[in-house]
């Protein structure tokens, strides 16, 4: 590691690195010491052998404690107290035991026997799922979830029936147990989402919360640290409404005391991610056409901060819950945005090009970016932040190998004391890399002309960012500019509407000639407008033949009482198609 990054830290940070010469996978378990509780696992290539075997080691001492002869063993996990370790195997029938080969089995890691084998032929969800203090482990077994307490794997203590039971999620923290259950629609009915409490299943109403929806083909349940609400992601495979390729989300909220609410997103897209924070008072999504907007809730479900909009679609609270990143890796730059949600204050904003991989570290101070294979085979490696912005460590793997998993030691929570929050920059002796700043495709006619300055998606800013009225920013020369530009177009445009209707309304006519009050409305067009006036010349002449007429006066030749009468008629006509009172 870097002079800046602590000496103790060395030693809780590990990296298993493979090489792309050599073929086969081979499974390298890592244990750390039974005083800090955790374990971890890590897969990396070996070689052509066509053997593999998994390997319980003991970081402290560097020895093997066990070998298990697992040749096809693809995935492994343990228990939350590292008594138990969980391997899985693809499944596959035997030629004369048509029920087939146990491929999950579950060991007991201090003495390396094996405690049950099962037969579990999905890869998803395929890992039993343990209380933090391994008094309950519950698994899906068809319609049923099967609940075995304190690991002992040969009694079935409680069962949970719903018929065609998906998946299930069990709360984390101590006693009372809680479990949420997804049980998918089917021929009209709605997909729904039920809390237990263990071991209340068979009661009519035991249920302590329900949430039904019909647009849902998969959902991802969340329970908050302290076990009281859920969040719920329901998903379909397909948009009806065309807007978007990978199908619709919606946020759902279920709360153990029977409350539940739908999440209102301001904006229109995917949910990319939802992470509660440590608290469990809060939440932050990252949802919405890209550019995405993340916004912070609260426990009902009303928004507390919007963060704007930008190029993410990922949310990671510290271990305390006092900085919250929000970064955009994948086809994304890596761009990340590291936020103090006590004040809502931006703290930095870094660039991690290329990243597959970001985990906070245990003392809630450093973060850990890599790029991993196989979602990436080139520039592995990592690097060490502080949340400040600055590199204090980085490991570039050579071009010969590949990186596939990285991860910090886990602690117990509260052995790392959260700390005041400094917006000063750590120093590092590690060289900063200036982000190359990336160009549009100009075509050869537009390289020698002038740039303009155009985005595809204006950003929206974040909620504490945004203009307020009386305190706008002084302009630039070339807006205010600008700004005058546009402002006397507005004008010119209202005169030259004002010209073409009268000032004031006309004058009354005298009593004794109420057929002469006209109205002077003018429809805006120039044309129609024109159209208009000649008419009314046309009233006009018409009037005053009347008024001759009425005073006996003798008439022209050309204008005999016949004639009168006709232009009478079109009077009428078109006093109604000019809009004309009579």
């Amino acid at each position: 590691m870097g002079p800046c990054l602590p000496g103790a830290m060395e030693k809780n940070f590990s990296v298993i690195i493979s090489l792309r010469k050599q073929i086969l996978f081979h499974f390298f378990v890592v244990t750390f010491p039974f005083t800090q509780i955790k374990k971890y696992t890590f897969c990396f290539l070996l070689n052509l052998i066509f053997l593999c075997l998994v390997n319980v080691i003991s970081v402290t001492t560097k020895g093997r404690l066990h070998s298990f002869d697992l040749p096809k063993a693809v995935c492994l996990e343990f228990s939350p107290k590292n008594t138990v370790l969980a391997t899985w195997q693809p499944y596959a029938a035997s030629k004369d035991d048509t029920a087939g080969i146990p491929n999950l089995q579950l060991y007991d890691v201090k003495t390396g026997t094996c405690l049950k084998s099962f037969i579990q032929k999905k890869m998803q969800n395929w890992c039993p799922s343990w209380s933090e203090d391994e008094t309950l482990c519950a698994r899906n077994v068809n319609n049923e979830v099967h609940f075995f307490e304190n690991n002992n794997f040969n009694k079935i203590a409680n069962k949970l029936h719903l018929k065609k039971i998906s998946d299930f999620v069990l709360s984390p923290g101590p006693q009372p147990y809680k479990v949420a259950v997804y049980v998918p629609g089917s021929k009209g009915a709605p997909s729904f989402v039920r809390l237990y409490q263990y071991p209340n299943f068979d009661e009519p109403h035991a249920a302590l919360a329900n949430k039904s929806f019909f647009k849902a083909d998969k959902v991802t349940m969340l329970w908050n640290k302290k076990a009281t609400a859920v969040l719920v992601i329901a998903s379909t495979d397909v948009d009806k409404t065309g807007a978007s390729y990978y199908g619709e989300q919606t946020l759902h909220y279920m709360a153990t005391n029977g409350e539940s609410a739908v999440v209102q997103l301001p904006k229109n897209g995917p949910i990319y991610d939802v992470v509660w924070n440590s608290s469990s008072t809060e939440f932050c999504a990252v949802y919405g056409f890209m550019p995405a907007k993340a916004t912070v809730f609260n426990l009902k479900c009303d928004p507390v901060f919007d963060f704007g909009t930008g190029p993410r679609n990922a949310a990671y609270y510290s271990p305390h819950g006092h900085i919250l990143v929000l970064a955009g890796f994948g086809n994304l730059r890596g761009q990340m945005e590291v936020w103090d949600v006590k004040k809502y204050k931006l703290i930095s904003k870094p660039v991690a090009s290329d990243s597959t991989y970001l985990a906070w570290c245990p003392d809630g101070e450093h973060i850990l970016t890599a790029t991993c294979a196989p979602r990436l085979r080139v520039n592995n490696g990592y690097k060490i932040w502080h949340y400040t912005g600055s590199v204090l460590h980085k490991y570039d793997v050579p071009s010969n190998a590949e990186l596939w998993q990285v991860s910090w030691q886990p602690f117990l929570d509260g052995i790392f004391p959260e700390k005041a929050i400094t917006y000063q920059v750590v120093p590092s002796d590690v060289p900063s890399e200036e982000p190359k700043a990336a160009t549009a495709y100009r075509p050869p006619a537009l390289r020698n002309k002038p740039v303009t300055n155009s985005k595809l998606h204006e950003e929206e800013p974040p909620q504490n960012m945004k203009p307020q009225p009386g305190n706008e920013k002084p302009l630039s020369k070339t807006a205010l500019k600008n700004q005058r530009k546009h402002e006397a177009k507005k004008a010119a445009k209202q005169e030259a509407r004002s010209d073409k209707s009268p000032d004031t309304a006309p004058a009354p006519a005298p009593q004794s000639t109420p057929r002469n009050t006209v109205s002077q409305a003018t429809s805006g067009d120039p044309e129609t407008d024109k159209k208009i006036k000649n008419l009314k010349k046309k009233l006009k002449a018409i009037e005053q033949l009347k008024e001759q007429a009425a005073a006996g006066k003798q008439l022209e030749k050309n204008q005999p009482k016949c004639r009168m009468e006709d232009l009478l008629d079109v009077e009428d006509a078109v006093r109604q198609l000019c809009f004309f009172s009579p």
